[in-house]
């Protein structure tokens, strides 16, 4: 199992880095997709921290009144954080889209919704010369548990190195309402949809067969040997091998002798 945080410092560590992150840009001002879930709670709670709670604007953004329960559970915590909020309804464009493409599954219309509510928010930090703040845990980002180009995508990630057990820690040292740290996980594809349900195993278990992998270094035999099941650790390693892509840019064809990702790798605030 992933480590106990020190929250204390974890906070002091990722509220420095926002701050570091958007000083380098000369930015601001952030934005955060709230959902009513932990993950986005927690990346809100810690923007505010970062850049003052009048430069953090949260976005909520339903499909109709499918989520009624987490927009309620969004708003309450944008006044409590003291952050601006707007609710935008994504049902008008996502109807007209499917009216004219129809037969998606549901895992298409969800992905759609994801790159949707992403393009809400990007168009609105054109708006405020904000960045958008990526609300993706480590758990999500090593079992590919996100749509590419949708709430995968951001200026900076500050969750992106700490599990999904470790963000339940930190949502407690900051106070997140119990309301939203105790409901079951998920991504608001559709009403009923959990990310456990989705991915077959609890987030405790994730978390530590990828914590073995990851950090510990370990082989598939010595994990089970450890007490998971082969079907488990099986479970997780074919969704980490099979997400690689979300993880990296798109592959460049390289012509020249310094290609972008290739051998051009400077950060944007070389020279300064």
């Amino acid at each position: 199992m992933p480590p106990k945080i020190n929250p204390s410092f974890v906070e002091k560590v990722l509220v420095r880095f926002i701050r570091d992150e958007f000083g380098r840009c000369g930015c601001g001002r952030g934005l955060v997709g709230l959902s009513g879930g932990l993950d986005s709670a927690v990346c809100a709670a810690l923007a505010a921290r970062a850049l003052g709670p009048d430069n953090v604007l949260g976005l909520i953004m339903p499909y109709g009144r499918a989520f009624q329960g987490d927009v309620r559970d969004a708003a309450a915590l944008a006044r409590r954080l003291g952050i601006r909020s707007e609710t935008i309804d994504i049902t008008p464009q996502i109807d007209i889209y499917f009216a004219a493409h129809p037969g998606a599954s549901r895992v298409r219309k969800g992905n759609k919704m994801a790159r949707e509510r992403m393009s809400i928010l990007y168009d609105h930090s054109a708006r405020d010369g904000g960045l958008v703040l990526g609300t993706s845990n480590k758990t999500e980002l090593l079992l590919g548990y996100g749509t590419i180009y949708g709430d995968m995508a951001c200026a900076i990630n500050p969750m992106g190195d700490l599990y999904k057990t470790q963000v339940r820690e930190l949502a407690t040292h900051l106070r997140i309402p119990a309301a939203i740290r105790r409901k079951a996980p998920t991504a608001g594809l559709w009403p009923g949809q959990t990310d456990e349900g989705d991915i077959g195993l609890a987030y405790d278990e994730i978390d530590d067969i990828l914590y073995a992998l990851v950090e510990g270094r370990q082989a598939r035999r010595e994990i089970i040997a450890a007490g998971h099941s082969a079907a488990a650790v099986d479970r997780v390693l074919r969704r980490v091998r099979g997400s690689q892509f979300k993880r990296l840019l798109p592959p460049i064809a390289k012509l020249s002798t310094r290609s972008v990702g290739h051998d051009f790798l400077y950060p944007y605030d070389r020279g300064r």
